[in-house]
């Protein structure tokens, strides 16, 4: 039997799919739960997007998607089956998924077993062990892109270089023309919102290497921030989708969460960078040649090391509205 899906519940649930990763920490989503269909909804915060570096909303949609998987594992974790059916609505795509959860159905076991890692995975902007990741476990990582679908690929050598200098060339962009989203969305430790990123998160500064992770500090100098080495041969992996609307955003963010829980559940510490994909003249670059077609919507770097600081999150109250009498 589930557990009961008392208003406590619910949030509970909703406090699960919270804890997921969106650009620059803006957690831009909010949740309707009807309590008489059992039904979630989930719709985009639109005050949160990123109006310099996301124009299209691309990056939104994916922190929604990766905050949609995190509901179902929630749901499955407390017995409940989640049923889920994209843009429901096609008329109104700002109804992005609309989850059902059944209990005469069984909850789906892939989805509960990772909740145990779902408060573990953090960004981790610190430098990575030089240590290959086994190719059974890339597999197994790639197939749970797939299950979302969505393809991840680790590309080759040589496409890890070109990949790392497109990162590079974004990053010079960004210094030399000021970003207000960095602006509103980054902070110093004692202010304390529930949101963005504080320069606890920063990480280390990069003193040699060439792992892609992006500074959030620019060229501001922290305070006893101190300087690492990081790995040389960083492992990379993209993530991809056939075509580039807006379920497709969807899924790939589905697909990058399941991967990244995964990779945390089998001891990897992972780190995302959008950076390249951000300016349109450099996305198309990202793909992979030798790969099938398709539209690169995220690069991870996975590795062994430190598993990285938790951000904050906004108060439940703040992400979600409960309605109508229960059964």
């Amino acid at each position: 039997m589930p557990a009961p899906l008392d208003d406590r519940s619910v949030q509970e649930i909703v406090k699960d799919a919270s804890f997921a990763p969106s650009m620059h920490n803006a957690q831009p989503w909010r949740f309707a739960y009807d309590r008489a269909a059992r039904v979630f909804e989930l719709w985009p915060d639109l005050e949160r997007a990123m109006a310099h570096a996301d124009r299209h909303n691309r990056a939104l949609h994916i922190g929604c998607g990766a905050a949609l998987f995190n509901l179902r594992v929630a749901a499955a974790h407390r017995g409940w089956c989640p049923d889920t059916v994209i843009l429901p609505q096609p008329e109104d795509q700002r109804l992005l998924a609309r989850v059902r959860l059944y209990e005469e159905l069984t909850a789906p076991q892939d989805l509960a077993e990772l909740h145990p890692v779902l408060y573990r995975r953090h960004t981790s902007r610190d430098p990575f062990e030089d240590r290959r990741i086994p190719q059974a476990l890339r597999d197994e990582l790639c197939r749970a892109a797939a299950e979302e679908g969505a393809q991840m690929t680790f590309p080759s050598p040589w496409h890890v270089q070109s990949i790392i200098g497109l990162v590079q060339d974004a990053e010079a962009h960004d210094i030399l023309e000021h970003d207000p989203d960095l602006t509103r969305w980054t902070y110093p430790d004692a202010h304390g919102p529930a949101e963005g990123i504080p320069e606890y998160a920063f990480g280390p500064r990069k003193h040699i290497g060439r792992a892609p992770v992006r500074d959030f500090a620019g060229r501001r100098l922290i305070s006893g921030r101190p300087a690492a080495d990081f790995e040389p041969h960083p492992q990379l992996a993209l993530l991809t989708t056939r075509q580039d609307r807006v379920q497709d955003w969807i899924r790939a963010g589905q697909a990058l969460e399941r991967v990244l829980l995964l990779a945390t559940l089998r001891g990897l510490a992972t780190s995302l960078t959008s950076h390249a994909l951000e300016a349109p003249e450099l996305r198309w670059l990202v793909r992979d040649p030798q790969a099938p077609p398709g539209h690169v919507q995220m690069v991870l770097r996975l590795g062994y090391g430190p598993s990285g600081r938790p951000t904050p999150r906004r108060p439940v109250g703040e992400i979600l509205i409960i309605s109508g009498r229960p059964h």
